[in-house]
């Protein structure tokens, strides 16, 4: 298992070209003493061409779309506490599924609601995306996010990318102002 760093990237199916099924699982821990609103937070999946944009709008997988149409890329589901242990979100992924046109699939994070509800990520802590061969059960990868973020309610962890024929992760860790609607602008999706 290797634990990564921001800015770090690492070969997936290069060394391991059985490498098919992925799930790929976020978590995250919310300050108790911030009181008033639960804290909602959705990891969605970005599925995106070679430009870094959506294609269509149908490659955004979020609580409201929860699998891509080639199969590829399934969320697991909306948690809407983020309580108890373990991963709070997950997405599989099948690397022999995507199509030829995706190039990256980008893993996000936001706050539901979280200018009315006054939240940001700096009141989050210990969040994480981990990898798991879906074959073997083992964690390939895990990569702790840290305490970055103070005033952002958005967060691309990270993405898996095509490189010469291979699938390689990248540790992004970048956080933007103005949650969903933000990342969705930066992916080319028309967000309501």
């Amino acid at each position: 298992m290797i634990n990564l760093s921001k800015g770090q990237k690492v070969d997936l199916t290069k060394g391991n070209p059985s490498l098919k099924k992925i799930m790929v699982g976020l978590g995250w821990d919310v300050n108790a003493f911030d009181g008033g609103a639960d804290f909602d937070l959705d990891a969605s999946a970005f599925v995106l061409g070679a430009n870094g944009k959506c294609p269509t709008e149908k490659d955004f997988i979020f609580y409201g779309n929860l699998s891509h149409s080639s199969g590829a890329v399934t969320h697991m589901g909306d948690n809407l506490t983020g309580e108890g242990e373990g991963d709070d979100e997950q997405i599989e992924v099948d690397l022999s599924l995507i199509p030829a046109n995706i190039e990256r699939v980008a893993f996000t994070v936001t706050i539901y609601d979280a200018d009315r509800r006054r939240q940001n990520f700096g009141q989050v802590s210990n969040a994480y995306i981990r990898i798991v061969d879906e074959t073997t059960n083992q964690e390939i990868i895990h990569y702790d996010l840290g305490e970055d973020f103070s005033i952002e309610t958005a967060i691309v962890v990270g993405e898996l990318y095509k490189h010469q024929g291979n699938w390689k992760f990248n540790a992004i860790g970048s956080g933007f102002r103005g949650g969903l609607a933000a990342l969705c602008a930066h992916y080319g999706i028309d967000a309501e």
